[in-house]
């Protein structure tokens, strides 16, 4: 049977007529106990999975692990000292400096309770009480060394000068005690699980543990502990993530009390507030359910699935209070709201889930969980807020209250839409499209400057007066060796790391990066080596440098500390010391690597890194090849994990953007059938997003794994005022109304709620700015500035492009066509 429409003079009471009702409102309306019972029971299902959610900290998520820095990495990693999981904790003395007995003994005590902290790997640490810092001299009797402090220290003077001395001796000026000898620091490298319970270290159990063992205890008027690395970093983010229940509370209560005062009914307040919660019940649950945790980015999602419920959920309160108001009741006015809205609905719900599955193509594991956690959140919504709550209201219905607000207004006429009205008359709409078109041209120059990842030093996403970053502040004035490690690993054929060939190049790699803007220092073999032979000749200067004797090469290194080699002496690491991890030095240190390698990896013969040493010895006499074969293969350390990370999002960024508006311009152009349509929804939300990277590039916001995921976030969230503007206005157009006529009356209905949702959540994301976490206070200055520009570019630039796009007449024409074509809507 052809499908047939009713259309009244009155705009709202465009409706589909009875015996046409899609199928899916007659499965659900008619079957309204039933389907209440199997939401109930699903609820209770997902709250008993919201029980098991637990917060990972897994530093493996941080990072993209297909990355070839991150291979590299993996391949060595055993071999290393310098990974990811480590602490460094630094105890300074406030007066004088650490040679004083007192100072010593402390410090004595810290090493010891450090010690017995979970999860530290013991056999690594090194202080200057742990036995393997030691020193070493040549004297006429031969080498000389040990401990630096002795094990027979009394804390005499003459003790305290034996350490002095030894200290000198040791070479560990600059890394373990502090450049002008006020602070010494205990380097802790940390296991991978826990050695009790066999589980994954827990990053905030052991900063608590650090915090209350080592700082509280020991801190004093004559002593300052300072504690740094990405383990600590991360402990202190899941202990500020605590803050974020209490603005998803404070959202939630803001939310509620604006709702009441939007639509002055209790039970249209509650319902959708209570819909909306019962979707994050639902996500969370769901997400325990599937095996997957919270982290320090996806504990945000809740609040995100939060606002798309609320916006969804208004706008069905909306459409059952307007119908309410002309005198329906309660069954049909949600009926009839639904039946509006549940097709503009599911599109813009469908694209805020393509939008952030899009972030699925970003190799970093906590930025694809958001997206499954992000999109799982909108599946709960589209079952919470478009079913559960008009069959709530078909029960319950609008308070009287809440029908004589939605009578008033809609008799109202208020000035703000009299004046938006008039951007359907082209006269001022080309004054709107202009000043986009000038605006949208300032985003695109402005942004260019938009930087790939961090551009502020020590841990950007912690606030700049943050415990962490005043310790990282400290760490990096006194030592030569700051917690931004860059590691460069170089690989040659077994028992073959140590040749002068090798350790020749190597050398001259690192008198390159040491003249680098942004290195402190540089530390490899090459540094043990020339240190000793010094110490071999008398302590001369002038023996500070490679011998090309092997026999003296081979005895220097003998006693390298763990970490610059490994076992078979196929490998050996050059540890760059950065000032930070900005990505302007990140970038600049990683083309000088890539630069000083361009010049040796032409030279090299892979076939010969499967051979013995004597053979490629014999391949050198023989004129074969000119040297050792050696690659430099990046890169490990902190510093070289976060220049991975800024290479994926460097490349993905756009791919992802690009994918997100196909998706969107594909689902709006399947339903609105129309390219005009499309351009009317689409075109708002891309200046949002110019606009929203020259932002970010104004407030020196650098694209990272906190900030990536707000500019899908922001499309995917900001098309719902497109959608809903436009599918009211078409709707009317189709009803015979004028366009003027025809937005005047969307902004009386939609356009109200478009509006209330747009400044409501805006609020509610703008408590975030107040975080101690500085990427979830970002992550509020752009999802504000976001939530507000997508709606006034619906109210705004939607209504003049379609004054210059839209044929009213073809609008009715193409509907007709295409509703004597297909069955009746299911």
């Amino acid at each position: 049977m052809t499908q047939k429409h009713h259309y009244s003079t009155e705009p709202e009471h465009f409706i589909l007529s009875p015996e046409t009702e899609p199928l899916l409102e007659r499965v659900l309306f008619n079957n309204r106990s039933l389907v209440l019972m199997v939401l109930t029971l699903l609820t209770l299902v997902f709250a008993f999975g919201l029980t098991q959610i637990r917060l990972d900290s897994s530093i493996e998520k941080y990072i993209p692990l297909q990355h070839p820095y991150i291979q590299n990495y993996l391949v060595h990693k055993d071999d290393m000292k310098s990974g990811m999981a480590n602490i460094k904790i630094a105890v300074a003395a406030v007066e004088g400096d650490i040679f004083d007995d007192a100072y010593l003994q402390t410090l004595s005590k810290i090493n010891d309770d450090v010690f017995f902290v979970t999860g530290v790997d013991r056999s690594g640490m090194q202080s200057l009480w742990t036995p393997n810092t030691r020193w070493t001299e040549v004297t006429e009797e031969g080498f000389q060394g040990g401990p630096v402090i002795p094990a027979n220290y009394d804390g005499s003077p003459a003790s305290i000068e034996q350490v002095r001395q030894n200290i000198l001796k040791s070479g560990q000026v600059g890394r373990l005690v502090a450049n002008d000898f006020v602070s010494t620091v205990i380097d802790v490298p940390l296991l991978e699980r826990d050695p009790e319970t066999g589980e994954k270290l827990g990053y905030q159990a052991l900063s608590h543990q650090l915090e209350e063992r080592i700082r509280d205890h020991y801190q004093s008027d004559s002593i300052r502990i300072y504690i740094t690395g990405t383990p600590k970093k991360l402990g202190d983010l899941l202990d500020g993530a605590v803050s974020i229940g209490y603005f998803f509370l404070a959202a939630m209560l803001m939310t509620t009390v604006l709702l009441y005062l939007y639509s002055r009914c209790p039970k249209g307040t509650l319902v959708p507030i209570a819909a909306s919660l019962i979707a994050v019940v639902w996500q969370l649950g769901a997400l325990a359910l599937l095996g997957f945790s919270i982290d320090l980015y996806s504990v945000l999602v809740p609040f995100l699935v939060f606002a798309i419920g609320i916006s969804h959920g208004v706008q069905l309160i909306n459409g059952i209070a307007i119908h309410s108001g002309q005198g329906l009741d309660k069954m049909s006015s949600a009926r009839q709201a639904f039946r509006g809205l549940y097709v503009p609905g599911m599109l813009a719900l469908l694209s805020d889930a393509m939008g952030f599955l899009t972030l699925l193509f970003i190799d970093i594991g906590v930025i694809q969980e958001l997206a499954i956690a992000a999109s799982v959140g909108v599946a709960m919504i589209i079952v919470t807020n478009l079913v559960l709550v008009p069959i709530v209201m078909s029960y319950i219905g609008i308070s009287p209250a809440g029908i004589a607000q939605a009578q008033k207004a809609e008799k109202a006429n208020p000035v703000i839409w009299q004046w938006l009205g008039r951007f359907t008359d082209k006269r001022y709409a080309v004054t709107v499209l202009s000043l986009a078109v000038v605006l949208g041209a300032f985003g695109v120059y402005y942004s260019q400057d938009l930087e790939i990842g961090d551009l502020d030093k020590g841990a950007p996403e912690l606030r700049a007066d943050s415990r962490y970053n005043l310790d990282n502040d400290f760490m990096v004035a006194s030592y030569s060796t700051s917690s931004d490690v860059m590691v460069v690993m170089a690989e040659t054929p077994i028992e073959m790391c140590n040749t002068f060939k090798v350790m020749d190049v190597l050398d001259r790699f690192m008198w390159r990066m040491e003249n680098v803007p942004g290195v402190q220092s540089a530390l490899s073999l090459v540094t043990v080596s020339k240190l000793v032979t010094k110490a071999m000749n008398e302590g001369n200067l002038n023996w500070y440098a490679l011998s090309r004797n092997q026999t003296i090469l081979n005895t220097s290194i003998q006693r390298a500390p763990g970490g610059l080699l490994n076992a078979d002496c196929s490998m050996a690491p050059v540890i760059i010391y950065l000032n930070d991890h900005k990505a302007e030095t990140l970038q600049t240190v990683v083309d000088a690597v890539e630069a000083f390698k361009s010049e040796y990896d032409d030279q090299v013969d892979e076939m010969y890194f499967g051979m013995r040493a004597d053979a490629i010895q014999d391949a050198i006499a023989e004129g074969k090849i000119d040297a050792v074969p050696m690659r430099l293969q990046l890169a490990s350390g902190n510093a070289g994990i976060e220049a991975a990370t800024n290479q994926v999002i460097a490349d993905a960024q756009d791919t992802m953007l690009i994918f997100v508006y196909v998706v969107v311009f594909s689902l709006c152009l399947l339903t609105f059938r129309s390219l005009t349509a499309v351009a009317c929804i689409l075109l708002p939300l891309a200046l949002t997003s110019i606009l929203g990277q020259a932002l970010m590039t104004w407030l020196g916001i650098g694209v990272k794994v906190a900030t990536l995921p707000v500019i899908a976030l922001g499309v995917g969230i900001g098309v719902d005022y497109g959608i809903y503007i436009y599918n009211r206005l078409e709707a009317l157009l189709i009803s015979g109304l004028s366009l003027k006529d025809a937005y005047l009356e969307t902004l009386r209905s939609t356009g109200k709620a478009v509006s209330f949702t747009g400044v409501t959540l805006a609020i509610g994301v703008a408590t975030w700015m107040l975080s101690p976490i500085k990427f979830q206070a970002d992550m509020g200055i752009l999802l504000t500035f976001m939530f507000l520009w997508n709606m006034l570019g619906a109210l705004v630039l939607l209504p003049a492009l379609a004054s210059m796009l839209l044929n009213p007449e073809k609008i009715r024409e193409r509907h007709q066509r295409v509703h004597q074509s297909v069955p009746p809507a299911v």
